[in-house]
This record gives C-alpha cells, structure tokens and sequence, in this order.
C-alpha cells in the first residue's frame, strides 16, 4: 500500500510516500480503506520527536491518529463493524508506527464508531482527536446547564468544536480567545470574542460583570493563556489544560490526554451530520502533500482542521 512514512526525526522534509505492507488484521481488529485522514499538531511533534518519552516508536513510522473510511475486513473477534461499512475513529495505540496518512489502517474495534451518511469522509476525519479532546475536556471541568465558559484557541482545531461543544452540554455563554481577525467566525459558532494578550482579564471581567470570573475555563492553547487561567475562574479545579500536564495539574487544575471512546464519538458525528456541529475545514490535501500539511499547522495560525485525501 502507499503511505507517509519516516524513518527519522526531523523536518517536514522526512515524510515520504513509500511502499509498505498492508497492516495485520488482528482478531479485534478493522481493517479501514482510508478516505480521508485527519492532521493535527501532535503529528507533527511526533515527527519531531517530541513524544518518543511517552510512547515506545517504530520505523518506517507512519503518523496519523485520525481517519475516515470503509472497512475492507474485520477480525473474527469484531461484533459491530462489517465489510462496507462506513466508519470513523481516532486510532491511537500504545506505540507509534502504524498511523492513518496510510491507503489503509488497522484500527482496534474500540476505537472506531459507525459513520453518519450525512457526514462526508473529509469532516468525518477531521473530527475525532480534535472532538473527543474537547469534549473530554469540557467533562473533566464539569460544563453544565447555565455555566459561562471560556474557551481559549476558540478558532482552532480543537477550539472551534469545542465553543459549540460547550453549547451541546448546556453552557448559556461561552467566552472565546482568538485575534480579532477570527472574531466574526467566533460569533457564527455562538461565542463572544474576546482578544489574546495583556488585559484579558479586565477583558473577560467587562464581558462577564459580576465578580468578573467564568465558571469554567478549557485551555487548548497553552502557555499565557493557561498561566492566565486560575485567575478567570470561581473554582480552581474548574480549569483544564491539553498541553502542559505539569502547570495545570500545579495550579490546581485538570489536565486531559485525550482517549479514544466509541460512544462520545458516535454522538459527535451524530451531531456533526444533523449540522448541530460545525467541522471548518481550512484545507483538504492530497495525501502526498503530508510535509505542507505539517508546515501549515506548524505555522499556528490555521483556522479549523487540515485533512489528507489519498489519491
């Protein structure tokens, strides 16, 4: 089969295409003929190197933990999932190599839901890492009915879903950093905008009146904004980060890695296919043009989600 591989850390430069065996079929195991993968930022610090303390890596490495396609063949241990069915999932494993910038990929049953026939293959593979992160964040500070909820990075990958997310769970406003220039794309996904950098808790308390602090505050940006976040919320534990485990969990804090989980999936791509959940695409790319994708996203000012299409 042809995919994007490495065979060492680096630049964008060291994914190729190359040829490679087809995946095993393991006896819980989905073998998905990939119509569309998703990228996102972790692909690219796994191509970097920067995750090779967390999970054990293999080469030639094929990236990827997204993807939405048609099963080609299930092992004899799979229950819900046929030949020809549509499916979705966010296929991560214990070790890194057998990723989804791939013709095709061998997805554990449990990482898979069953793909909505009004949600197309580029948006369905856009969804899970960046839909399950967001949602599992938001759970893990406990977004509720009535709740006034901060948002940071509400224009990105992870963000953007997660400004409606926050709607689905009952929240009543929801408070989005981004720059201004994202501003009118925040207020069409039903968020107040409100501008990154010095002053922005000043910013958030006019918004908010009162005591001037939110109820709960997801950070998918890091770095200021999360050194910033206990500052803006009534409850300290009310706060979660994505990216640095270290300060959120030190300030009190939540901190999420992202699992994969069928049931939370399939009710986001429900949502996603009654246009309840809006999925912005900012590029749809051609498999072989993997290493653009990474610059792009390396570039951090890519608004909604990036995807590869095998030709």
């Amino acid at each position: 089969m042809k995919a994007v591989a490495l065979t060492e850390f680096g630049e964008p430069d060291v994914l190729s295409v190359q040829d490679l065996p087809e995946p095993l079929v393991g006896p819980d195991v989905v073998l998905v003929e990939v119509r569309a993968a998703g990228v996102n930022p972790v692909d690219f610090k796994i191509r970097q190197g920067h995750l090779r303390g967390a999970f054990p890596h293999h080469t030639p490495l094929i990236p990827g933990w997204d993807a939405a396609g048609v099963v080609r063949a299930a092992g004899p241990a799979v229950r819900d999932y046929r030949v020809g069915d549509e499916v979705l999932g966010y296929v991560r494993e214990d070790h890194v190599q057998h990723g989804t910038y791939a013709e095709l990929v061998a997805a554990p049953e449990r990482t898979l839901a069953h793909k909505p026939a009004g949600l197309g293959f580029d948006r369905a593979a856009a969804l899970p890492l960046a839909g399950l992160t967001a949602l599992q964040t938001l759970n893990a500070v406990r977004v509720g009915r009535g709740d006034t909820v901060l948002v940071h990075a509400a224009a990105g990958g992870v963000g953007h879903l997660g400004v409606q997310i926050a709607r689905q769970l009952g929240a009543s406003r929801v408070l989005g950093t981004a720059s201004e220039r994202n501003h009118a794309f925040l207020r069409e996904l039903g968020a107040e905008p409100v501008t990154y950098g010095p002053g922005l808790a000043e910013r958030v308390a006019e918004l908010v009146g009162g005591d001037g602090k939110v109820d709960a505050v997801v950070d998918f940006a890091g770095g200021q904004a999360l050194q910033d976040s206990p500052g803006l919320v009534r409850e300290v534990s009310r706060h979660g980060s994505v990216l640095d485990a270290q300060t959120a969990l030190g300030q009190g804090g939540q901190y999420v890695f992202v699992r994969p989980d069928s049931q939370q999936l399939a009710w986001l791509a429900d949502l996603a296919a009654r246009d309840a959940l809006r999925i912005e695409l900012a590029r749809d790319l051609p498999l072989d043009e993997a290493a653009a994708a990474h610059r792009l996203l390396e570039d951090g000012h890519v608004r909604g989600k990036v995807v590869l299409t095998p030709r």
